[in-house]
């Protein structure tokens, strides 16, 4: 089994490894190394940089194995590259990372060092979202600074205090939301949502690209009701987001490092180009209650062999390890980039079959049931709307049990005291995720 710290995450694709970090020393050369000793001595911020600089030095490296795919595959969704190391051939992401993780994991640190001296020579010049003479295909012909504040809420009546909050607080709110829409200029509401997020001391991950939005932020509670009400205002999205697409929880600012707002090819990197496999034709959606009843017809079906539904989790299998539907069908992936992969060497068990497909907040299946729907095998492919975030505010005790897993700090949520998951060193009942 390969390190999972040696992978990219979800999210962190070659081009969204963008890390400016001028607080990070690197005078001395010797800094990155494979010993342990060294990364007990950074901090949590400082081991958190690095991970990340690791991540882009593993897919740097991956990419320099890059071989032209032979022109014997007729698919149109082959993507034209396979990789060759230690004269071997790979025909999949997976056996490529697999091989480079745990061949050459003397070469990714030497490349981390690399990494992390030309990412903080950058730092003093970072590159602004869009530059102020760009055309706007929002709001007008300019984005000068005007114009970005423009829809931004008035917080002049409101104490700093109120506004902020507290680090060791969990008072404040963790917001989760997504809109696939049509967006002519991506940088442009790119430099709008971060200039609204530091208008609202709020912290978080922002993905934007010309398909829609996809952000989780965090901050104080009268904070991100400002932050929805901006949102739901906007030109953009408000005859398409409404208050109901937002998926709330306890947490905070303190939730997330900082703030990460980019421009990017797609808001959930599935690997496929948008233009291929697009967001408008995606599964049914089901609303909590329908999905609830089609789960609950799933499981007192009594012979599940012959039962001609799958309840799919299109997640990671580190997130369907501590918490899940009963009875569901979990693949064994690490990243949401290789789902394609898993359908594609799964069509058979797909032939005929019923799918009903569920995810975190909703949006991997937006584009993962487009993407089954496309291979024309299923007899119908089934969606929860809001994901399992919006399942459990109407069912936590219903047919999802254990934690759910959530990209941030806090790592985990809980709903009910399930626990699903055993330990890989001792065997015994385990509820906490790794921090990947």
């Amino acid at each position: 089994m390969m390190p999972s710290s040696m992978l990219p995450a979800q999210g962190d694709d070659l081009d969204s490894c963008i890390l400016r970090f001028p607080d990070l020393d690197l005078k001395d050369t010797n800094l990155v190394s494979p010993s342990s000793s060294l990364r007990a001595e950074l901090d949590a911020n400082m081991r958190k940089k690095y991970a990340h600089a690791k991540k882009k030095a593993f897919a740097l490296l991956v990419k320099t194995k890059e071989i032209p795919e032979p022109t014997s595959c007729s698919s149109s969704l082959c993507k034209g590259v396979w990789w060759t190391c230690c004269q071997q051939v790979f025909k999949d992401q997976i056996g490529i990372h697999r091989h480079t993780a745990a061949q050459h994991a003397g070469d990714v640190y030497h490349q981390t060092s690399s990494v992390l001296k030309q990412l903080a020579a950058e730092a003093g010049t970072p590159k602004p979202c869009v530059s102020a003479d760009k055309p706007n295909g929002l709001n007008g012909p300019s984005t000068s600074n005007h114009q970005v504040s423009v829809d931004f809420p008035d917080t002049s009546r409101f104490k700093l205090d109120e506004l902020m909050s507290a680090q060791d607080s969990n008072q404040g709110v963790v917001l989760l939301y997504y809109c696939y829409c049509d967006v002519e200029d991506p940088e442009w509401l790119c430099a709008w949502q971060k200039a609204l997020c530091q208008h609202l001391h709020l912290t978080g991950k922002v993905r934007i690209a010309t398909e829609g939005i996809n952000g989780t932020v965090g901050g104080s509670r009268l904070a991100t009701d400002l932050y929805m009400e901006a949102m739901l205002s906007h030109p953009l999205f408000k005859n398409i987001l409404c208050k109901e697409d937002f998926k709330t929880s306890k947490g905070g600012a303190y939730c997330f490092p900082g703030l990460r707002v980019g421009v990017y090819e797609e808001i959930v990197p599935m690997g496929i180009n948008p233009n291929v496999i697009s967001y408008k034709k995606p599964g049914i959606h089901l609303s909590p209650g329908e999905f609830h009843k089609e789960v609950e017809n799933y499981l007192y079906q009594g012979n599940q062999e012959q039962n001609d539904t799958i309840l799919l989790d299109c997640r990671n299998f580190y997130e369907s390890k501590i918490g899940r539907f009963q009875k569901c069908l979990a693949p064994d992936i690490r990243k949401f980039s290789y789902f394609p992969s898993y359908v594609d060497k799964n069509l058979k068990l797909f032939k005929d079959k019923r799918v009903l497909m569920y995810c975190t907040g909703g949006i991997r299946c937006e584009r993962g049931s487009a993407y089954l729907k496309a291979k024309g095998v299923c007899k119908e492919v089934y969606q929860l709307k809001g994901g399992i975030h919006k399942y459990l505010e109407e069912f936590p005790d219903g047919f999802y049990r254990g934690k759910l897993f959530v990209f941030d700090e806090r790592y985990a949520l809980s709903y009910n005291n399930d626990i699903v998951s055993d330990s890989s060193f001792c065997g015994k009942q385990w509820a906490q995720p790794l921090p990947f």
